[in-house]
């Protein structure tokens, strides 16, 4: 069993700046306090020679933490999960991955440094399948859009991530590349990430299917930008967004400037995070 995070989480905290430093544009239905007992009860267990009495019930938590560009990682009281990790230091050693997914090979997306420093021997990898050569390197599962994976009771399925040509120049991540953006769904929570993506005409399936939708925020000739990722959060209404993928100070303009259309023409809860900050969900 992977330590929760919170109970580790002051290590972490004496070599980069993480916080719990959340702005959202809606009331959240989150009880922080709680969050901080749970990681306590939860330490003491762990750290018990016996299992907690039948009637002691720790409550399930997923915590979200942004990492750098549009990196994240995501755990429970079980399980470690990263997507599109960059510039990890040496601290993270000490959160493993039990699971790795990359959206596709770009230097900002796919950052061997960074694997090699949270891998361990059951690590499992998940890469787009024409990452040949990586997939070869870290003897990762390849996968095309529409291929699910089960591993354990985590359902992970690979979904299209794709941009499209501007005037004269090619797409930066062409739809034959068969890139993938990820679906993950665990503890009855269901998360999307989608890599670096425009608002393509396949979201129209997961209309009403994502708890928690992470998208990029730019640049506009790379990813979806601009009231852009408002239409897309439209097309898939998902119940949260995390902004990922933005330069300096982008995520407090973009929300100065599109969040009340999130408030008024979604049912969407925007959680806006900076890099290196974590977010608690409590799990019914």
């Amino acid at each position: 069993m992977t330590i929760p995070f919170n109970s580790s989480f002051p290590t972490l905290l004496q070599s980069m700046p993480i916080q719990n430093n959340t702005k959202t544009i809606a009331i959240m239905a989150i009880l922080l306090v709680g969050v901080g007992a749970t990681a306590v009860v939860a330490v003491q267990y762990l750290n018990a020679t016996q299992a907690p009495p039948d009637d002691i019930i720790i409550p399930a938590t997923l915590n979200v933490t942004l990492l750098e560009n549009a990196g994240v990682m995501i755990e429970t009281n079980d399980t470690r999960i990263y997507i599109d990790p960059i510039e990890l230091n040496s601290t993270f050693t000490d959160y493993p991955a039990d699971i790795v997914l990359v959206t596709h090979p770009h230097g900002d997306h796919y950052d061997p440094t960074s694997l090699d420093i949270i891998e361990t021997e059951s690590t499992e990898f998940i890469f787009p399948s024409n990452m040949t050569a990586e997939c070869a390197a870290y003897e990762a599962t390849g996968v095309k859009p529409r291929d699910t994976i089960m591993i354990g009771d985590i359902n992970i399925t690979a979904f299209y991530m794709y941009t499209l040509p501007v005037d004269i120049y090619p797409a930066s991540h062409p739809a034959e590349a068969n890139w993938t953006s990820y679906i993950v769904t665990l503890d009855n929570f269901t998360l999307f990430h989608a890599g670096d993506s425009k608002n393509i005409i396949e979201y129209y399936e997961l209309t009403g299917t994502i708890d928690l939708a992470f998208l990029p925020l730019g640049p506009g000739c790379q990813t979806m930008a601009g009231y852009e990722v408002v239409n897309t959060l439209e097309r898939i209404q998902p119940t949260y967004f995390i902004p990922i993928h933005y330069g300096d100070g982008v995520q407090d303009t973009w929300i100065a400037s599109y969040g009340d259309d999130v408030e008024s023409e979604t049912d969407c809860t925007a959680i806006v995070l900076e890099y290196w900050t974590m977010h608690t969900f409590e799990l019914e």
